[in-house]
């Protein structure tokens, strides 16, 4: 799990639940109608600009701001290092007893199609092509949550405009005043915390997810295309740590 998307989003959580009860107390904060008119106007009108499809997809896509991964860059690096050494003494044949102890797909996807014997410019398009792919589904991902930022604060003001609407029309009425002001107020309240406590931090720490994940398929890539040259172990070694700043780079070999 990613602990900082957890802190983050329940402290937020945790500090407006404490500010509110500290205040006029939790019930003044519920209104189903601007829960009704900021969440669901919001959903219709992502679902709007975006297809079906995509828009349900998303929630595949969401699981990445919560999850991070358990594989560093050095492990992935020190593993190559050990690939390479196998394969000058045994052969790349030799490297298909370690693919059932590989996690990542895209790794054990390179390494089988390296072990198969296909030409570095094939396994680098096939892999380039994968990669491509992927950062386009991420950042249609982070786009429709980006989508969803923007959509509920302006939905907040759509009900601030009916409660004032209802409030205007019912001036006789005072007992209606209240009611209509909790609406014209709490959605504009709702929509500015969905915007800005969940919507748009979750697109940025996807648009982040993406970038670091993409990283580490090139320096796969790099990497398979070392082993398919049969690069010297140490050689390998040093082209990946290019993908690190000095201060964590740990040679395997010292």
């Amino acid at each position: 799990m990613d602990i900082a998307t957890i802190i983050g989003i329940f402290s937020s959580i945790g500090l407006l639940l404490v500010s509110m009860t500290m205040g006029v107390g939790l019930e003044a904060f519920y209104d189903l109608p601007s829960i009704l008119v900021v969440c669901g106007g919001t959903a219709c009108a992502t679902m709007i600009s975006y297809p079906l499809r995509d828009c349900l997809n998303t929630m595949s896509v969401l699981k990445n701001a919560f999850v991070a991964r358990t594989t560093t860059i050095g492990e992935i690096i020190a593993g190559f290092a050990i690939f390479a050494a196998k394969a000058r003494k045994e052969g790349l044949l030799s490297l298909e007893s370690n693919l059932k102890d590989i996690s990542d797909p895209f790794l054990q996807k390179g390494l089988q199609l390296t072990i198969d014997g296909l030409e570095p410019q094939a396994i680098n398009e096939i892999l380039e092509t994968e990669i491509s792919f992927q950062e386009s589904r991420h950042r249609l991902g982070a786009d429709i949550f980006q989508t969803m930022g923007n959509f509920a604060p302006a939905f907040g003001m759509i009900g601030t405009l009916l409660g004032l609407i209802s409030m205007l029309r019912q001036l006789d009425d005072p007992s209606s005043i209240g009611p209509a002001m909790s609406l014209a107020l709490v959605t504009t309240f709702y929509g500015a915390i969905l915007s800005n406590v969940v919507f748009i931090p979750i697109a940025g720490k996807l648009r982040a997810r993406s970038q670091d994940e993409t990283m580490i398929k090139e320096l796969i890539v790099q990497g398979l295309l070392a082993l398919c040259r049969g690069d010297n172990p140490r050689i390998i070694e040093q082209k990946l740590h290019a993908f690190l700043p000095p201060s964590a780079r740990i040679s395997i070999f010292r």
